[in-house]
């Protein structure tokens, strides 16, 4: 127990940087109990740890997938059928892409390809919202425990949606243009393993780029409640006094747009103000699997009716699992 504990905070959570960082700060003349110095402790803190995690994460799970090309898990997937193919889908999911709006070009080349569409939704569902890295930085904020509940009940909700969209038939609801096109199945030359090093080497920097300014972005939001909204705010709008809070926090992510590592400091600040656990878990996962500019790219995938269909599995999917995590809370933290 103690092991793991220090894993989760000086490992995962770095508290020994927050520390480091605090006593520059104040070598700076700037009172880390004030609002501008806490601010400006939390904003370098949580910059600093979630690039060293996120560099780390991108370069492992990169690694990963550089053994699943889009061509080899096709195959896998077409090995599998019925519900055990939904859950392959959706685990699948797990090592791709960070965000939702990567995730959709690979939902396309597996519709196109002839997979069915209940499966590929579980993967479009699982890939943005469960990837490997949300498991290790949840660890980092929550714990070991919030952090594989939040995976596990994130896979259900693939693999229940993807089912779900299966039941229905709603093949006619796809794009005319992915269904005219033929599955073209070309053979992924074999990696070593220092392509598959360089390979991720170029992943890091191309995903960092990309990823970089919301990480700015969700750090600076989460300095700002973290040190400058009052405490009485944060739980009447998202405290347990407030039972509509997973909604309200669920219908304010959808618009937004970022991915596990911008939401980060966002939840964090969030959870020390004391916003429910569950209400937060859903603000997150809306954000990462309903962002506003993925449905503007499905919905030119699919038509409206399958659009309006993933959205409201999705959105129900999020909002129970908000009231779960919340119900549970005191078992969890």
């Amino acid at each position: 127990m103690e092991i793991w504990r220090f894993i989760q905070d000086q490992v995962l959570g770095m508290k020994w940087l927050n520390v480091l960082i605090g006593k520059g700060v104040s070598l700076l003349g700037l009172d880390t109990a004030s609002r501008l110095g806490g601010s400006v402790q939390f904003f370098v803190y949580d910059v600093v740890k979630i690039t060293v995690l996120l560099c780390f994460l991108i370069f492992v799970i990169s690694y990963i997938q550089s053994y699943f090309p889009p061509e080899r898990s096709k195959r896998i997937l077409g090995q599998f059928h019925g519900t055990c193919a939904n859950i392959i889908s959706a685990l699948l999911g797990t090592v791709t892409p960070f965000c939702s709006c990567s995730s959709i070009p690979l939902f396309i080349g597996f519709t196109s390809a002839g997979l069915s569409l209940g499966v590929t939704f579980s993967f479009l569902i699982s890939s943005p919202m469960v990837d490997l890295g949300s498991l290790i930085l949840l660890m980092s904020i929550f714990g070991g425990k919030v952090a594989v509940v939040y995976v596990a009940v994130g896979l259900i909700i693939a693999v229940t949606g993807g089912t779900l969209i299966e039941k229905m038939h709603m093949e006619s609801y796809v794009g005319d243009f992915i269904r005219s096109t033929g599955s073209v199945d070309i053979e992924s030359p074999a990696l070593t393993k220092g392509e598959r090093i360089q390979y991720a080497k170029e992943q890091v920097i191309s995903t960092f780029r990309k990823v970089f300014p919301y990480i700015l972005i969700g750090v600076g939001i989460g300095a700002v409640i973290h040190n400058w909204i009052p405490e009485s705010w944060i739980e009447t709008a998202l405290g347990g006094s407030n039972s509509f809070g997973v909604v309200l926090a669920t219908l304010v992510g959808i618009p937004m747009y970022a991915d596990i590592f911008g939401t980060i400091p966002v939840a964090e600040a969030l959870l020390y103000k004391g916003a429910q656990l569950g209400t937060i878990l859903s603000f997150m996962m809306a954000v990462t699997t309903l962002s506003l500019p993925s449905l503007i790219m499905l919905r030119k995938a699919v038509k409206p009716k399958l659009l309006a269909l993933f959205v409201g599995i999705c959105t129900i999917g999020i909002i129970l699992v908000g009231y779960l995590f919340n119900m549970f809370q005191f078992l969890l933290i």
